[in-house]
């Protein structure tokens, strides 16, 4: 018992790992929305590689990282707490170790005193082996990519360029390389300021110094040098994304549609929330200037016209997830439906419904519907359910959730994958979209899937309201940035209860309606050609994979050197270094 009691004592009553924890989940609370303090991400690293650093073990490097981790994980997925309760806290615990990779990087490669060669290591390995973590957390069992790091940067269109090339991978690379350099100019500094100058050891003197005094005892020569890449290497990670922004012009734009965003607020009974939509896409054949429900649309980039006065006709009219509650193929749908055909038709738009139901023979399933004025055109089912929200994985051993939280009573169907619906717009013109239903937002590949099919228009449709109030609807409209810049195609999201929101091909904010908002906001959107690809459409996830090989070949070599398999010097070039023993990494005299 008294061992129990003291194993315990050294996991939980260590400073440091409480410093730990703080440092991965300040940083999840301050860059992501609601605040979107984004410029923060480019140090808010800082504190926790200099705890992982300053790690008197690898072993203690390791949990600290693991409490880094939990920090993080807890604090970005807070407004999860009504849906899964004490499951937040388990994810947390169980998750967070997979930042022990990044815990151990910076705890081996920015040590006092930094060599060149230490450094540039660095600034290779410490942001692949950030993306180790999110790379196994975008899996969709395991959450998926809610919030990678880069997605930070939702705000920044010039930043967002990067994700163009390499997706939000190297968004997120790039904020890491600057965290890592800033280290680096950090630790130079310390060392230039602890550092005597001195002449270099007589062989009298260097018998009997010990290998950690002479290891330290490093040029101001090599200490500028080193805070000379650090200083490169800031400029490079900071200045990428607008080089990038500058040197990569937007697709030309072959046309320019008009899409109806319908948006009716917090209406609990399935009928009443299908009526509100009714209504609202009523009001818009009928040039309702929408009054003062729309006014807290906001429109930085441009406007449909005036908050207030009728906008232009839409080429396609969008309601939120589950805005109906009925399948639109049964018979008894029928009288529905045909509302449906007659509010297109007074409209001269197809409108893209959302059912939640369960279809005879089948699950319950969420489906994206496009109506026109003669019926039913196309039908996308939601393939990427929300884990604990619409599915709970691994149901046998954490079936129990349901009876503490509100996570799903029972597991939905998913789709079968992305795919595309044909719409007509109000001229005639073919208008291939593709249409995804909320958490897919956070998936890289599926509006990537969408765009090689030659969508020119991504969308998603919405319902957040289980967590109205909270940051997760903000933190969930910012993803449809990251998806805009990714693809090179405008991007919109219409959401039950906000936010529904609007970003053309560069990631830009054409519009958005809030949590307080209800009404319609009409959206002029210009549209690339079908064929258009963006270097990150035509090779994918290139960055990640390359930033996961890079983390296991620096295992592999950290593996040899720890069994002897490789030598290790560190220290002087006049070839005085310390060696160090085999198994233990601990220096011996040379």
């Amino acid at each position: 018992m008294e061992a129990r009691a003291g194993r315990l004592k050294r996991w939980f009553g260590q400073p440091a790992r409480w410093l730990s924890f703080l440092a991965g989940g300040i940083p999840a609370v301050l860059v992501f929305p609601a605040p979107s303090l984004s410029e923060v991400a480019w140090f808010a690293l800082v504190p926790g590689m200099a705890l992982f650093a300053r790690a008197p073990s690898v072993r203690e490097a390791v949990a600290r990282g693991w409490w880094f981790g939990a920090g993080y994980l807890i604090a970005m997925l807070y407004w999860m707490a009504p849906e899964i309760g004490p499951g937040l806290v388990l994810v947390g615990a169980v998750f967070g170790g997979l930042y022990a990779p990044f815990a151990i990087a910076a705890h081996g490669l920015l040590r006092p005193p930094l060599s060149w060669r230490s450094a540039l290591g660095a600034l290779v390995v410490v942001p692949s082996c950030w993306l180790v973590p999110e790379w196994v957390r975008s899996y969709q069992g395991l959450g998926g990519p809610w919030d990678l790091y880069g997605a930070s940067q939702w705000q920044h269109p010039a930043v967002l360029a990067l994700a163009a090339i390499g997706g939000v991978w190297l968004v997120s690379v790039a904020l890491v390389m600057a965290n890592t350099a800033i280290m680096i100019i950090l630790i130079t500094a310390t060392s230039a300021a602890r550092t005597p100058l001195r002449t270099p050891p007589s062989p009298s003197e260097s018998a009997v110094h010990t290998p950690i005094a002479v290891a330290t005892a490093l040029s101001p020569a090599r200490v500028w040098a080193v805070r000379t890449l650090g200083v490169a290497a800031f400029i490079a990670a900071a200045g990428a994304g607008p080089l990038a922004f500058a040197l990569t012009p937007p697709f030309p734009a072959v046309r320019t549609v008009r899409v109806a965003l319908v948006q009716p607020g917090v209406v609990h009974n399935p009928v009443a929330r299908a009526d509100a939509s009714e209504t609202l896409t009523e009001q818009l054949s009928r040039g309702h200037p929408f009054g003062r429900r729309a006014r807290s649309a906001r429109r930085p980039y441009g406007n449909s016209g005036p908050h207030g006065s009728p906008a232009k006709k839409p080429d396609l009219i969008v309601w939120g997830e589950s805005s109906i509650a009925e399948d639109l193929t049964l018979p008894s749908s029928r009288p529905l439906l045909r509302r449906i055909e007659a509010l297109s038709a007074r409209d001269g738009a197809e409108i893209l419904v959302s059912q939640d139901a369960s279809p005879p023979g089948k699950g319950h399933e969420k489906w994206g519907v496009l109506v026109s004025s003669s019926g039913i055109k196309g039908i996308y089912v939601k393939t990427r359910l929300v884990p604990f929200g619409e599915y709970i994985p691994f149901r046998g051993e954490l079936g129990w959730l349901t009876s503490v939280s509100k996570a799903a009573g029972s597991n939905m169907t998913p789709g079968t994958g992305a795919h595309l619906l044909h719409a007509v717009s109000r001229t005639g013109k073919p208008l291939p979209i593709g249409v995804l239903t909320c958490f897919e937002s956070a998936f890289p590949d599926m509006s990537r899937v969408d765009a090689d099919l030659g969508a020119q228009l991504i969308i998603y449709q919405s319902a957040t309201s289980t967590f109205q109030g909270t940051w997760g609807p903000d933190q969930h409209a910012s993803l449809a940035a990251l998806r805009a810049a990714e693809t090179g195609r405008p991007t919109v999201q219409a959401a039950l209860t906000g936010d529904s929101v609007a970003f053309d091909a560069r990631g830009r904010q054409l519009v958005r309606l809030g949590q307080l908002a209800s009404g319609v906001t009409t959206v002029p959107l210009s549209l690339p050609g079908g064929s258009a690809r963006t270097f990150y459409d035509r090779f994918g996830d290139y960055v990640m994979w390359a930033g996961v090989g890079i983390s296991a070949v620096a295992a592999a070599v950290m593996f040899a050197r720890r069994r002897g398999f490789l030598g290790g010097t560190a220290g002087a070039a006049d070839g005085h270094g310390a060696q160090y023993e085999a198994g233990t990494g601990q220096p011996v005299a040379s």
